[in-house]
């Protein structure tokens, strides 16, 4: 080697990842595991099964007689019918309110965002005195929602509002415009962009707030039972009925409906869950 070449030092040695026996938990991890379990099985699991095991205590045939029964048929088609419409308007909605906060500046921007969270803040309660006032007999505008099932769904509404919008926005916030403007580029239109691009992007998040927007419908009391004025048959939801039989010393009863409409939940958040995972894999 001649004293012109220049030396170079020999690169540095590379460390080795550390071996990470698969399956196996560490002491700290096998305990927070085991808090986790106990937290989840004292809040959730214990007073669910509790409702359920309850509900077939008479037997089978008593729970059968509980869920059938016509008013409590016609509390669960107008509870379980109203939420669906209502996760559906919110992914719509949600989802366009959502696109505007982020992708758009204009003026009392800061004002929307603290206002689409009044509902989280709002005591449901209060929320319904809100549109009473709004919306009855003696609102501004003319409109008397008292007892209909519109005012039912409006109030549901109300409080589902920002599930959707606070879903997705963090997802729009993450996005590089980059691929958008290359497909732009290419001469791809604004509807093949968002339908190919952002779309698939966002549509785990669309139904993550979909599916807390119906659980959230599905259980409202607060903020529907004054303007819904629960008549019997046409605007009386699940919860005020649930209400009722406990009130008149049903709790069998109550617990049957509570069963039927936990599993409607359940079906339906599975389902929505399992779309959330295809649409992230395809993605």
């Amino acid at each position: 080697m001649s004293l012109q070449e220049p030396i170079t030092a020999p690169p540095p040695p590379r460390r080795r990842p550390r071996s990470v026996a698969s399956g196996r938990l560490t002491s700290a991890s096998g305990l927070g595991l085991g808090v986790g379990v106990l937290w989840l099985s004292l809040i959730v699991l214990l007073p669910i099964a509790a409702i359920v095991v309850t509900s077939f205590q008479d037997g089978l045939s008593t729970f059968w007689t509980s869920v059938s029964t016509s008013e409590a048929l016609a509390t669960l088609r107008l509870t379980v019918g109203a939420a669906l419409l209502v996760t559906l308007l919110n992914a719509i909605f949600g989802t366009l309110i959502a696109w505007v906060l982020v992708r758009d500046q204009f003026f009392g921007k800061r004002v929307i965002e603290v206002i689409i969270d009044i509902p989280f803040a709002l005591p449901t309660i209060v929320a319904g005195l809100v549109l009473i006032s709004l919306y009855g007999p003696q609102g501004p505008f003319g409109v008397n929602l008292v007892g209909t099932r519109e005012g039912v769904f409006l109030a549901l509404l109300f409080v589902t509002l920002p599930f959707v919008v606070r879903s997705v926005q963090p997802v729009l916030i993450e996005m590089e415009q980059d691929v958008e403007e290359a497909a732009a580029s290419l001469g791809a239109s604004g509807f093949t962009i968002f339908r190919r691009i952002i779309l698939p992007t966002i549509a785990p998040a669309i139904l993550a707030g979909a599916a807390l927007s119906f659980a959230r419908a599905l259980g409202e009391f607060g903020s529907v039972i004054l303007i819904s004025a629960n008549l019997i048959g046409k605007t009386e939801v699940s919860s005020a009925y649930l209400l009722k039989l406990i009130e008149s010393d049903d709790p069998v009863g109550a617990a049957g409906v509570a069963t039927l409409l936990l599993i409607v939940a359940v079906v339906v958040l599975v389902v929505l869950d399992s779309l959330q995972k295809l649409t992230a894999r395809r993605d």
